[in-house]
């Protein structure tokens, strides 16, 4: 059985955990192993991850089974885009690699779409990056996202994300 609960800043290490197994394991065949160490560090340090909670607007959910941790989702405001429509950025989506293709990825996603309807009822749009050689983006188009534009944004030390971004209008 799938459970899922709002973060506090005391599962930043929780967090942080579940990262050190997931993200490499996800993009080792995308990223260089210097790379992949710079993200942990720019995305998963504990002061990190406490910024993103306390000043930046990400919202974390951590998703478990039987009451074991199995993975977490992060939105974040975004304001109006260029068309002048509220936009939430999907900034985080990952679950262990034992869990990929049980259903647990569909159930973060369906939280993280509760969530912003929760706090913003109105029409608005969910984006997220992906990057473009991540087999993950035909599950965002299986869920109904499309890819919106694409772009390589630089993040520090020379590196790049190579990335879609897909959107859902809710």
């Amino acid at each position: 059985m799938l459970t899922i609960r709002k973060a506090e800043l005391i599962d930043c290490q929780l967090i942080q955990e579940l990262a050190s197994i997931i993200f490499p394991h996800t993009y080792q065949e995308i990223l260089s192993p210097e790379q992949l160490d710079f993200m942990m560090d720019w995305m998963y340090s504990l002061e990190n991850l406490r910024k993103q909670m306390t000043e930046e607007g990400h919202v974390y959910q951590i998703a478990y089974q039987d009451d074991k941790p199995i993975g977490y989702v992060s939105v974040q405001p975004q304001g109006k885009n260029e068309e002048g429509v509220d936009t939430f950025h999907l900034q985080k989506i990952y679950v262990l690699p034992s869990v990929q293709g049980t259903g647990a990825g569909k159930f973060l996603f369906e939280h993280a779409i509760q969530y912003i309807k929760e706090v913003h009822p109105e029409p608005c749009l969910m984006e997220l990056n992906v990057n473009r050689n991540n087999k993950a983006v035909s599950f965002y188009e299986h869920l109904g996202m499309s890819k919106l534009r694409q772009g390589d944004f630089p993040i520090g030390n020379g590196y790049y994300m190579n990335d879609y971004i897909m959107g859902l209008e809710l």
